[in-house]
């Protein structure tokens, strides 16, 4: 069996929080770095990316780069990297960027559009890369040897999640999303009635999330909040820890990767929120812990 990996290089949601209160866990937003079947494919391009480029070019070191970016959706804190990712400047390297389209406009437009004059000095199409743009149109498709499936999440616009199944394991990549139980549910109890299809389309919904994740060695997912905290965030398209802490369980994740860190969480909560879902977890077989950055996890 051939090893493959998983390196966090981004964890946080919304903006990046650099600073003494979150030097163990990091400040930066999400991506996360898989290698696999000789394949090396990032998940979304927030600051992350840019150390993963410094460390990439040091350690080739002038052997060109083939490289496959996937990105989960167009908010800023998931693109917000690419223009500083250093191995787009190398005219020996290839990137394939792979997306659905975004909820107004045509997925490789969004991606360009923050590199436009005034917003940076660099043009999309002056980057010396050989790089291609893909916008998906299916839900089903190949990496090299490594499989892909994906799946559209409960998130505002258009956001998608990945799974990838490798020689060495499986990884599922959930940053953004809000299981629709949870939401209706607590609709229902502000008083905004639910009727009995919604409800029923619901538990569907997160029926379909459950099979997605299930088995699967590493689940990377959306974990923003608590569930005090949850409550004055219901519809805002993320969930709390405890919430994605039961649906592992349910789908007999082996380990879980609380992700998309709250910006307003330092190290001191989120080691607190770990603490708390690994309670939850006893007797289970589900190994739960923070994604960190600098986290190298084999499969």
């Amino acid at each position: 069996m051939k090893k493959s990996s998983v390196k966090f290089w981004g964890v946080r949601g919304s903006i990046p929080v650099p600073g003494p209160e979150t030097l163990r866990t990091g400040g930066n937003t999400s991506c996360v770095e898989v290698r696999a079947d000789g394949e090396i494919i990032i998940l979304d391009a927030g600051t992350g990316i840019r150390p993963l480029g410094l460390s990439l070019a040091k350690e080739f070191d002038g052997i060109p780069l083939n490289l496959t970016l996937l990105i989960s959706h167009t908010h800023w804190d998931h693109i917000q990297g690419f223009p500083f990712f250093l191995p787009a400047y190398n005219p020996a390297n290839k990137l394939h960027i792979r997306g659905y389209e975004g909820a107004r406009a045509k997925f490789s437009s969004i991606l360009s559009a923050q590199m436009e004059s005034p917003y940076f000095p660099v043009e999309m199409d002056g980057l010396p890369a050989n790089i291609d743009v893909e916008e998906l149109k299916e839900f089903e498709f190949s990496i090299g040897a490594v499989k892909v499936k994906s799946r559209l999440l409960n998130h505002p616009g258009v956001c998608a999640g990945y799974r990838l199944e490798t020689s060495g394991g499986s990884v599922a990549y959930l940053p953004d999303t809000e299981p629709q139980v949870e939401m209706r549910t607590a609709l229902q109890a502000t008083g905004k009635a639910q009727s009995a299809e919604t409800l029923e389309r619901a538990r569907r919904e997160d029926a379909a999330l459950v099979e997605f994740i299930r088995g699967v060695d590493a689940l990377i997912i959306d974990s923003q909040y608590t569930a005090a905290e949850y409550r004055d965030h219901v519809g805002w398209g993320h969930a709390s820890a405890e919430t994605v802490t039961r649906l592992a369980m349910r789908a007999q994740v082996k380990r879980l990767f609380l992700f998309h860190h709250d910006p307003g969480h330092d190290d001191h909560q989120i080691d607190a929120l770990v603490k708390e879902t690994r309670k939850m977890a006893q007797g289970s077989n589900l190994i739960v812990d923070a994604a960190r950055e600098g986290l190298l996890v084999e499969l």
